[in-house]
């Protein structure tokens, strides 16, 4: 069986019989895994153990863990700091910003390696616009080199531990005030203005090879009339052929009130796919999961399941026990551990809001 082109979600810490029977569809090809999911190392490795073996090839399994407030894997996991404080590093000591935003990557990622997560919807390419309540001190900087430059180095870190990066959430969601996940937001930009600014780190981090891309549920009128994930010029114009990616195009959540608009969670599934998606998220509704598998009519082509394919993390990572015998990965610690102790002005948020997509 074929990887499909549904990403879901799973009720707990085990799989029920229900999860089983909707992993086991034809159309499903990952799941991605919630703070609700996650109770220790070795509780989520035995879940994701089960999530593999249930397919072949294995469903791809990922999850939000970008750091900050946004951690779905906690006890027993490095906290790894808001990206904001990376880019504060950055603007005063930019030759020590780098190498630790590598470190930060490939702590991150050895991590949900060891315990079979394929990979993190992360980083954000957002500019940090100081506006957006959803995005803020995920985003690294207000400097779209400064973002490039240190998500660059974030994949490199992801790279050297295995795993693949998706940038989020493009064309840039950083503009805009409003919160896809309640309401509908419109950046009146033009694309000349966008493309001077927000554009920067997705067309280089695609020269970068960027695995996977999420684009954003943002309406761009001056662009297009649909939110950028629905929308064939973003995907298929611009992410396509303009930015010449060849990477898998996640959609963000179908649940989000920002994909309302497209009709149906069926419809909004098709429409995606058919503007470019490789995969569609159904994410914290279980009845809309269903209701897509159920409805939707859609052959995954070649060419996207071999891009769906590249997105298994590598194959036997060291186990958590092994990397603290990893000297690399030690100093990536105690170098993180001592950003955060000289940064006490953006603290960790343990009870940010477990929802999907952009969060």
């Amino acid at each position: 069986m074929s990887l499909g082109p549904v990403m879901v979600d799973v009720a707990g810490t085990q799989l029920t019989n229900v999860d089983r029977e909707r992993l086991a569809h034809p159309l499903v090809g990952g799941v991605i895994l919630f703070s609700r999911n996650y109770e220790s190392p070795s509780q989520i490795q035995a879940l994701t153990g089960e999530i593999h073996a249930l397919r072949n090839p294995p469903l791809l399994i990922a999850v939000d863990q970008e750091g900050g407030r946004v951690q779905r894997c906690k006890a027993g996991f490095t906290r790894i700091p808001a990206m904001r404080l990376l880019g504060r590093l950055w603007s005063q000591h930019p030759h020590r910003a780098r190498p630790l935003a590598h470190q930060t990557g490939f702590v991150l990622a050895s991590e949900l390696r060891a315990c079979g997560v394929d990979f993190s919807f992360a980083p954000v390419l957002d500019l940090d616009y100081g506006q957006s309540s959803v995005i803020g001190d995920r985003a690294f900087h207000r400097n779209p080199q400064a973002v490039a430059e240190l998500a660059h180095q974030l994949m490199l870190g992801f790279r050297d531990a295995g795993m693949p990066a998706v940038g989020k959430h493009f064309p840039g969601h950083g503009y805009v005030k409003a919160d896809s996940h309640v309401e509908v937001p419109i950046d009146e930009r033009s694309y000349a203005d966008i493309a001077l600014d927000d554009l920067v780190p997705f067309a280089q981090m695609v020269d970068f090879g960027l695995a996977g891309i999420m684009p954003a549920h943002v309406i761009y009128p001056k662009v297009d009339s649909r939110p950028a994930g629905f929308s064939r010029i973003w995907l298929q114009n611009v992410l396509r052929k303009e930015l010449g990616f060849q990477g898998v195009i996640f959609s963000d959540d179908l649940s989000m009130a920002g994909a309302a608009g497209a009709g149906t969670v069926v419809e909004r599934g098709n429409v995606a796919l058919a503007a470019g998606c490789d995969m569609v998220l159904v994410c914290n509704d279980p009845a809309a999961a269903d209701e897509l598998l159920a409805g939707m009519r859609w052959e995954t082509s070649p060419v996207s399941l071999s891009r769906l394919v590249r997105m298994h993390g590598r194959a036997h990572p060291p186990g958590l026990d092994e990397l603290k015998e990893i000297p690399a990965y030690r100093s990536a610690v105690e170098a993180i551990a001592r950003l955060v102790a000289e940064s006490p002005v953006l603290p960790l948020d343990p009870d940010a809001p477990d929802t999907c997509g952009s969060l």
